[in-house]
């Protein structure tokens, strides 16, 4: 299979594709005397987990952990369900920061008289001088 056939079989871009194996989430996969990439079946079921990670929001490095724990048939799967409880402890707090990032959004919006005034209270927010930085909200 080449990188286009790949791609779709995969549902990663052959940019992605490029991308992980350039950093090493992916071995390099074997090339034709032109130098075209070839992917074998091993390959493609390679690219759908990260696939299937990358939905579930973990990041490359975590990907990364992950692999290592499938291609290890001597892991045990309290060590899979622990990190995986961590990832779901992080997706927590960024939907936590998330609302509140809505809920200030919410009620500035609220406050705002959408009229032809040129008085904005989501504008004077944005250009406070004084903002003190709210861990709550960043991301």
């Amino acid at each position: 299979m080449n990188i286009g056939e790949a791609a779709r079989a995969s549902g990663i871009s052959g940019k992605m594709i490029r991308y992980y194996e350039s950093i090493g989430l992916i071995a390099p996969v074997g090339r034709t005397d032109a130098g075209y990439r070839v992917f074998s079946d091993k390959d493609i079921h390679t690219l759908r987990f990260i696939f299937r990670a990358r939905s579930l929001g973990f990041s490359v490095e975590q990907m990364s952990n992950l692999l290592a724990l499938w291609h290890d048939r001597h892991r045990a799967s309290s060590d899979v369900k622990a990190f995986a409880l961590t990832h779901i402890e992080e997706l927590n707090s960024k939907i936590n920061k998330l609302q509140a990032m809505r809920e200030t959004l919410e009620h500035l919006v609220k406050h705002c008289h959408g009229d032809e005034r040129p008085d904005c209270p989501i504008l004077g927010d944005l250009a406070a001088e004084s903002v003190e930085l709210d861990d709550k909200l960043a991301l």
